[in-house]
């Protein structure tokens, strides 16, 4: 293995493997390192959307939704056996805190703000049609709104871009712990250890992609860089046996107004999430009782044939992390926009990527090569991402 790079990224997550496969297809030599498994962490514990955030909307994320909308787009193009389109139902009752009004509303803005084609397409379920929503209760209900969005395997589809970026070149060494990083004016010089064994190598660049992790990561690099104030977290979700024949059901839950979303997964019923504010160790993140017993509680309020079901009928649950701007108030008014850092303007030798989007990836990661374009030299480039085709890899 080279012990000189253009770019070392640390962290096999969806952002780390999507930088590095940007920087490959540019043409850079690329070394990825990871410390215990391809998206380990908050890669593989997301609700698997690919969707434009409808629900951003009303904290005024406008672009971000107009971003994520486009990528939705290029996701099912390039990787169609790994996103699908789904239907989404929103059912509408006497108690629902957004009225239908609202919701016209703000569905119509989505389907301008994602261009008006195909995946645009909304409307309302005719009444007639109700008794065929996967046992939905209709009592009280008023109306039933549909629209589309994507559902992918986060895992899956974060190992297939690693694959992509290693068909373009990008070295990848797993396990591979960072240990340390050496500020130099060319450039950054780490320390990690490879399967046990002590290694170092130079980058022009460090991009530090460790997720939950960042900010301890930032922390190992001399002389010092900034860290933004943040905070992680928490979003829970439980699956249960069971199925879904008609599509996914984006829920208002009846405690807070939250939106909570109950999805086929994999032959069972996926629910999710929750915000919980975490501290401690990210690789101890887990579901809290009490965040079961809340999302077990949407899914019975909204289906009768759940209510006789208690926490023990949940086949398992999981737990990721988000890393959000610290601040006052309810995590949801925060913005879901990746915070990418450097260490300096001028020529810059780490890059930080704190948050972000499952969805925008892509956009991320070419957002994240043109901040450190300058600190770079002039290569060949090999390919567009925007054109590479994504595979399951399993």
């Amino acid at each position: 293995m080279s012990t000189s790079f253009d770019l070392a990224v640390v962290g096999a997550g969806i952002h780390g493997v999507g930088i590095a496969q940007a920087a490959a297809a540019a043409g850079h030599s690329v070394l990825l390192l990871e410390q215990t498994a391809i998206a380990a962490g908050s890669s593989s514990r997301s609700s698997k959307l690919i969707h434009g955030g409808l629900r951003y909307l009303e904290t005024g994320q406008f672009a971000l939704v107009r971003e994520s909308l486009h990528e939705r787009a290029v996701m099912l193009r390039l990787a169609p056996t790994l996103v699908r389109l789904q239907r989404f139902y929103i059912p509408v009752y006497a108690h629902t805190r957004r009225r239908p009004w609202q919701l016209r509303l703000g569905l119509t803005f989505y389907a301008l703000l994602a261009g008006l084609g195909a995946e645009a397409r909304f409307g309302t379920v005719p009444r007639r049609e109700w008794q065929q929503l996967d046992g939905l209760d209709t009592a009280g209900l008023e109306a039933v709104f549909y629209y589309h969005d994507g559902q992918t395997d986060d895992a899956a589809l974060t190992r297939a871009v690693l694959r992509s970026a290693q068909q373009l070149g990008a070295q990848f060494a797993c396990p591979a712990r960072f240990e340390s990083a050496q500020l130099h004016e060319d450039g950054v010089a780490l320390r990690y250890r490879c399967d046990g064994a002590a290694a170092e190598c130079h980058a022009r660049v460090l991009v530090n992609a460790a997720g939950p992790w960042a900010a301890q990561l930032a922390r190992q690099i001399t002389p010092a860089i900034e860290v933004p104030p943040l905070e992680c977290v928490q979003g829970a979700h439980i699956v249960l046996p069971g199925r879904l024949e008609r599509g996914i059901y984006y829920l208002e839950s009846p405690r807070d107004g939250r939106a909570v979303f109950v999805m086929p997964w994999k032959d069972q019923v996926l629910v999710g999430t929750t915000e919980t504010r975490f501290h401690g160790d990210p690789s101890q993140v887990a579901a809290h009782p009490a965040e079961i017993h809340y999302l077990l509680g949407v899914l019975r309020h909204y289906f009768p044939r759940w209510r006789s079901r208690n926490e023990q009928a949940i086949g398992s649950s999981f737990a990721g992390l988000r890393v959000l701007p610290a601040g006052a108030g309810h995590a949801f008014h925060r913005s879901r926009e990746t915070q990418l850092v450097l260490d300096r303007a001028i020529r810059p030798r780490v890059l930080s990527v704190y948050g972000g989007k499952l969805t925008t990836w892509r956009a991320v990661s070419q957002r994240a090569l043109q901040r450190i374009a300058r600190a770079l030299p002039r290569r060949r480039v090999v390919a567009r991402t925007d054109a590479l085709p994504l595979r399951a890899t399993d």
